[in-house]
Formats: C-alpha cells, structure tokens, sequence
C-alpha cells in the first residue's frame, strides 16, 4: 500500500496520541490537525515531535464554546433524545462540550489554555483560523483519510462533520472512535451522500467499540448462534480527572441515576465531589456503548444480548480490573460454550484507542482503493458471521 496521508480533527488526548502513535507506523504521515483555534497543515508531513512538544499542556479548549467552532458554522441542536438529529437549530452556549476537540480522552475542560496562543497556534506550524474544519475540507484532496477525534457529547457533531465533508466531494476515508449507539443510527441516515462523493466511513474504531468489537467478531467464529457478548474494561487514568475532563463526564452519563442530560449541566465541582464520593473510581453497567449496534449490524448476534460495563479509576496508572470480551454461543455439533479474550493489563487505554484506530483506519483506505463507500463499523471489517 502506498504511504497513507492523514489529518487529525481535534489535538486533545486522542488526536496527540493518535499523532504519536502514527511515527510508530508504516506507511503513515500526519500532514494536518487542528484545534477550535489553529490548523497545522504541511502536504510532506508535519513535524509531530514539534507539535506535540509545543502543545503541551497548551490545549485550545474553552467551557464557553460550542464544538461548531471547529468548522465556523452555526450551532444546532445536539439531537440528544435518540429519535433524530433533524430539529431545528438552536444556539447553544454550554459547558458540555467541555473543551470542544481537546475533550475526547484526556483532552482539557478549560483548564489548559493560554490565551491567543492556545493549542495548535503555538506551534510554529500553526496558523489561526477561525474555520479550522473548513481549512482541511479545502486541501482534502490531497488526505487519504481523516480521523476524528471531536467530543462526542454533541451526539449529531460527527456525523454533522462527516455531512461536511462529503458536500465538498471529499473522496477518502474517516474514522472516529465514539462511543455511543444512537449515533450509528445518524450515519446510517447519511449513508448515500458518504456513498455518492466516495467516502469509506469506518464508525466506532478505537477500543470499545472497535478493538473489543473486531474480538468479538472473531470470538463469534466458533459458534452457529451467539447467545451474549459481554465485554468488561479497566481503564486507569495516569494524568487523573484534571487532564481527562472530557471522556470523564461522558462517561458519567452511564453511570447509575445519570444520563446525557444531567452530565452535560453538571458543574465542575459537582464533578469532582462525586469522583471523591467514589474514591476516584467508577464502576459502569449497561452502558449504552455502539458496540451492541455494530455488532448486530455485523449479524453476530441482537443488540440487547450484547452487554457493556467497565470500571474507571481516575487516580491510578493502574487498571483496575483486566478487559475482557466473553462471547457465549452454540457451536455445530450442538455445545454450549464462552471464547474470551482478554488484553493485558500493561496496555494502555492510549494504546488500545489509538492502535487499533490507525489499525481501522488504514484497513478503510484499502476499502476506499478497492471502490468500497459508505458507513463500516470494526466487525463489519473482520471475517463474516
């Protein structure tokens, strides 16, 4: 495969780790990231040890700015119920999007900005903008695909950005890495228009949903009917609550007596007081994770028999419990039994995002080359049930 140029959308934890991670990939150059406030493009590659370096605790990230910064376009209507992502716009002004692009995964919440010269602007590749999305669309015809690393409290921005993308006859792929099912719904809807401009959109690729789907997946192989999948993570935070603010509230939303709406209005030391009332660590049953969509969309088994639950420490480096993927069926002669996979505890929860979302990523752009379009989740990428 010939080398493979890619941009990031969004430099908070997942877009810095993804551009970290891609030097230790072949075939991979990081030629453009933005933020709310700057965009470094460079067609021979950026300099991502600079970027990096320079950006350091230095997040373009505000409590009062909608996500829609990014592309310089009017704030709508999140979509947030579940039914549709078609009402009217509204303004909004709120703290939910917590630090906008730099929120997802270790991103700031406000804290680590430093005036004009926030994020991607203090590079020396950075130049400010105030349409950052609209910066990559216009030099998309040299990127092969685009990875996503935007909040994904304002369920219909991804699929909004997708929608961007494709009116502007982008041919190539993206790649995100959300977390929720009702958003698999809203690509869907935008499936012919991804289809009609030549975009392979591969949905839900980091590592719940994405690696632990794509181990379903194949832990399915055995069977001729699955019963249940159950996946359960361990994810210790090393940088803790205050450089995780973003995927900290998201994730909040599952827990027991919460739900979007009531994570989104929460304070900051509301936050905090319900970390300490759980001594850093929250635990998560049925959370309502894409992986139960993506793998009925793939044919493995019915959404309500796939069953997702983690627990979050958010003052330790180390896990607090091992991630496994435990898929129960029936095989051909008639058992009953449980392949489970499980992924050592030395791996981070980086490692775990951003591998396999280059991983995706470049098994969508072979998609891509070979004329295949539209919207893929991770199982649909693995052998077929």
């Amino acid at each position: 495969m010939d080398d493979i140029r890619f941009a990031v959308l969004g430099t908070g934890g997942i877009g810095r780790r993804t551009l970290e991670v891609s030097q230790h990939k072949d075939g991979l150059t990081a030629v453009a990231a933005c933020d709310r406030n700057g965009v470094a493009i460079d067609h021979d590659g950026l300099d991502v040890d600079e970027l990096l370096e320079t950006t350091e605790g230095n997040i373009a990230s505000g409590p009062q700015s909608s996500p829609d910064q990014l592309s310089g376009g009017e704030p709508r209507d999140s979509g947030l119920d579940g039914a549709s992502d078609s009402t009217p716009a509204t303004p909004t002004d709120d703290f939910a999007s917590d630090g906008g692009a730099a929120a997802v995964e270790g991103g700031g919440g406000g804290v680590k900005q430093h005036g004009e010269q926030a994020g991607i602007v203090a590079s020396e590749q950075g130049d400010p903008t105030e349409t950052p999305i609209d910066d990559i669309i216009a030099e998309s015809d040299a990127i092969d695909a685009v990875l996503l690393a935007l909040p994904n409290l304002e369920h219909d921005f991804i699929p909004r950005v997708a929608e961007r993308f494709a009116e502007a006859d982008y041919e190539g792929v993206m790649v995100d890495v959300l977390k929720r099912s009702r958003v698999i719904g809203m690509l869907d809807n935008r499936e012919e228009k991804l289809k009609e401009s030549g975009i392979t959109f591969v949905c839900g690729a980091g590592a719940t949903p994405g690696f632990l789907t794509g181990a379903a997946a194949l832990a399915a192989q055995s069977f001729v009917e699955v019963e249940e999948v159950e996946i359960w993570w361990g994810v210790g935070l090393k940088s803790g609550y205050e450089d995780n603010r973003g995927t900290v509230r998201e994730d909040i939303a599952h827990l027991d007596g919460y739900d979007i709406e009531t994570a989104r209005e929460m304070s900051e030391d509301e936050i905090e007081a319900l970390i300490d009332e759980h001594d850093g660590v929250l635990e998560f049953h049925d959370m309502e994770h894409a992986d139960d969509v993506l793998l009925e969309r793939a044919g493995i088994c019915d959404a309500e028999d796939v069953h997702v639950g983690g627990v979050l420490d958010v003052r330790s480096d180390e896990k607090p419990t091992t991630t496994t993927v435990s898929v129960t069926g029936t095989t051909f002669d008639g058992e009953t039994g449980t392949n489970t996979f499980e992924l050592d505890d030395a791996t981070s929860m980086e490692a775990n995002v951003n591998g396999p979302a280059l991983g995706y990523l470049k098994a969508g752009v072979r998609n891509n080359r070979a004329g295949h379009y539209g919207v893929f989740g991770p199982a649909d990428l693995m052998p077929g049930f």
